[in-house]
């Protein structure tokens, strides 16, 4: 697969977001472990988790475990693999997702991922989300910190403005290496820091790429211009998506979730398509 950088790392253009495999509607764990399995016999060698996809209280960090699981029974080489975790969000079991962006939670979280995932550090380690009761300054400032201990290989942001990316950066002492935002054909309001991650070299991780678990399959429908484009190139309608993205600029690296074989093997397959300049444009103005 055509492969990008996070970091001094290079990964396949396309990940794999693992929460649909872990939160409320999953599938069972043999379903999932293929899944797995199918986007590593593909090329996938990003895959995205965190501690905070779960269901019940007693089942924090069941998404780490699960690809932890699946990484182990593989039965192939998963020494380049790169597994991009989260802390900062919590789940307390009544369906809410709350926020903890303390820097004692997320030095505790990072050490509890740490024995999940069983790896000395962590691949990528991620803020996820700001915490308007903590100081952004302070949760930067514990990843840091992580980071110096070696607790983690690379350091990253989920959920940031440009201005929190610049603040980052600089906490970061330029060793910022990724942002994760929302970014779909439904929600483009994540471009102004699309941009800036280009102009700064840092990895935009697009999560819900497609519109989200609920939405992803009825793209085509609700973006015709998708549709249209997937109908003359005969693919479908997230594969022409995840090629748009892709397009838009080479620190972009989409992570489709999936919980089925087939639909990360046909997002994988969004690195081969290419897209005219003319229906880019088209796609852009949608």
């Amino acid at each position: 697969m055509l492969t990008r950088r996070i970091g001094d790392v290079q990964v396949g253009a396309i990940g794999l977001g693992a929460m649909p495999m872990s939160i409320e509607g999953r599938p069972d764990e043999s379903r999932s472990v293929a899944t797995v399995h199918a986007a590593l016999d593909a090329g996938v060698t990003l895959i995205d988790t965190a501690d905070a996809y779960h269901i019940g209280a007693d089942d924090v960090g069941h998404n780490e475990s699960l690809v932890a699981k699946a990484l182990a029974s593989y039965g192939g080489d998963t020494s380049d693999v790169l597994v991009a975790t989260k802390g900062g969000h919590v789940r307390p079991g009544d369906g809410s997702w709350t926020l903890d962006g303390s820097a004692e939670h997320l030095k505790r979280a990072c050490d509890a991922s740490l024995k999940r995932l069983g790896v000395e550090a962590i691949g990528l380690y991620q803020f996820h989300r700001p915490d308007p009761a903590v100081p952004y300054a302070e949760s930067v400032g514990a990843i840091r910190d992580l980071l110096d201990a070696g607790k983690i290989r690379l350091a990253g942001i989920s959920n940031a403005n440009p201005d929190q990316i610049r603040q980052a950066q600089e906490i970061l002492g330029g060793r910022l290496v990724s942002v994760q935002n929302q970014f779909s054909p439904a929600f483009r309001s994540s471009e102004p820091e699309l941009r800036l991650c280009d102009e700064l070299g840092i990895a935009f991780l697009p999560w819900s790429p497609l519109g989200g678990i609920s939405k992803a399959g009825d793209l085509g429908s609700a973006h015709n211009a998708f549709a249209r484009i997937a109908e003359a190139h005969g693919v479908s309608p997230q594969r022409v998506c995840l090629a748009w993205m892709l397009a838009k600029s080479p620190v972009v690296i989409p992570i489709p979730g999936s919980s089925r074989p087939e639909t990360i093997r046909d997002s994988v397959a969004a690195a081969e398509l290419e897209l005219t300049p003319e229906e880019i444009a088209e796609l852009d103005a949608a």
